[in-house]
C-alpha cells in the first residue's frame, strides 16, 4: 500500500504542477466567473482580524491513562487515548483553499488554532476524513511530517502527501480495519463527497470508528444526515462522538444540521459530544453562533454530555 501511495503523489504532484504553472490565469478567470461570491468574501476578509481563541488547551500536563481531547478549531481534535495521540484533520493555516505559488485561494480563519503544530505532542497517528480543502490542509500536513507518525486517511487520497516523510499512510474504504499501533481505525460510510477539485471524483470520504483499549471514539467527518450511524451501535458505549453540526444553510444535502448530528450520534451510541465544524470558517449562511446554540438546544435536559463547547476547550474522562 505505501509504495503504490508514493508513486501515485509523485505522477499526480507532477500532473498538478503542470497544470498550475501552465494555466494560473486561465483558472483564476473561470473561478471567477463560476463563484463571484466566493471572490467578494475572499477581496472582504484581507483587512478581517483573526481573533485569538479564547482557551488555550494544555496537552502536556495529560495523563498517559484515559482519554483526553481538545478542539484547536473547525474539525481539527487533538486526542490521546492511553498515551497514543493522534489529531484529526488538522487545518493550522490563515486560509483553507488552493495554494497558487504564495497565495491561499480560499476562506480566511475567523479564529487562531487554539494550538499551533509546534506546540503538539509527538503525534502518533493523523487521521483524515476526506480531501477538502477545509479538512485536508497540505501546508499544515507538510509541518507534521515524521517517520514517528502514521496516516490513515480516505481511499485514494494519500497522493496528496509527502508519503515518505510519514512512518506510514493507510488508505481506507468504507468498511476496512487498519491496526496503528495501539488502536484499531474502522471506516465507515457517510453522506458527503471526496473530490478536491471538480474532476478528482475518484477519492474517497470517510467517518471513523476508533478503538483502543477500553475506549471508543467516532470522528465523523463532514457528512449530512444518514442512517450509518445507528450501525455503528452494540453493547459498548461510544465515549466520545466528534460531530459536525455548521455549513447546513445552504448545503443541506453534504452537511447535517446541530440537531440531526445529536440524533445521529445518539443513534450510534455515543456517551460525550464534541460538537466541530463551526465558528472557524465562514463557510455558509447561517449565523456564527446558530450552530451551536440550536445544539445546546437540542441537547437540552443533558448539558453534561456536550464534552467541549469552544475552541480550546478540553474534555478528560
Amino acid at each position: 500500500m505505501g509504495d503504490n501511495v508514493k508513486a501515485r503523489g509523485w505522477s499526480r504532484r507532477k500532473l498538478l504542477a503542470t497544470a498550475t504553472t501552465l494555466g494560473v490565469t486561465g483558472i483564476g478567470a473561470y473561478l471567477y466567473r463560476q463563484a463571484p461570491s466566493f471572490w467578494r468574501q475572499y477581496f472582504s476578509e484581507f483587512n478581517q482580524q483573526v481573533e485569538h481563541p479564547g482557551l488555550i488547551p494544555d496537552p502536556d500536563s495529560w495523563p498517559d491513562k484515559g482519554l483526553q481531547a481538545a478542539w484547536l478549531g473547525h474539525s481539527t481534535v487533538l486526542l490521546k487515548i492511553d498515551g497514543f495521540t493522534i489529531v484529526t484533520d488538522p487545518v493550522f493555516s490563515t486560509r483553507a483553499g488552493l495554494g497558487l505559488g504564495p497565495v491561499t485561494v480560499g476562506v480566511k480563519r475567523l479564529v487562531a488554532p487554539a494550538l499551533q503544530p509546534a506546540q503538539l505532542p509527538q503525534l502518533d497517528m493523523v487521521l483524515l476524513s476526506h480531501a477538502h480543502m477545509d479538512h485536508f490542509d497540505v501546508p499544515s500536513l507538510r509541518r507534521l511530517e515524521s517517520r514517528r507518525t502514521e496516516v490513515v486517511t480516505a481511499w485514494e487520497t494519500g497522493d496528496l502527501l509527502r508519503a515518505d516523510r510519514y512512518g506510514a499512510v493507510r488508505e481506507l474504504r468504507w468498511g476496512d480495519r487498519v491496526r496503528v499501533g495501539p488502536a484499531t481505525v474502522q471506516a465507515f460510510e457517510v453522506k458527503h463527497w471526496g473530490a478536491r477539485m471538480r474532476t478528482d471524483t475518484h477519492r474517497g470520504y470517510n467517518g471513523y470508528l476508533l478503538e483502543a483499549g477500553r475506549y471508543r471514539v467516532l470522528f465523523a467527518g463532514d457528512t449530512a444526515v444518514t442512517d450509518s450511524f445507528a450501525r455503528l451501535r452494540d453493547s459498548r458505549p461510544i465515549d466520545l462522538a466528534i460531530l459536525p453540526i455548521g455549513a447546513y444553510d445552504p448545503w443541506i444535502r453534504n452537511h447535517c444540521t446541530p440537531e440531526q448530528a445529536w440524533q445521529m450520534g445518539n443513534q450510534a451510541g455515543a456517551e460525550f459530544f464534541a460538537p466541530v465544524h463551526h465558528l472557524t470558517f465562514k463557510l455558509s449562511r447561517e449565523p456564527l453562533e446558530e450552530p451551536l446554540e440550536r445544539f445546546l438546544q437540542a441537547a437540552s435536559g443533558h448539558p453534561h454530555r456536550l464534552a467541549i463547547q469552544r475552541i480550546g476547550g478540553e474534555f478528560r474522562l
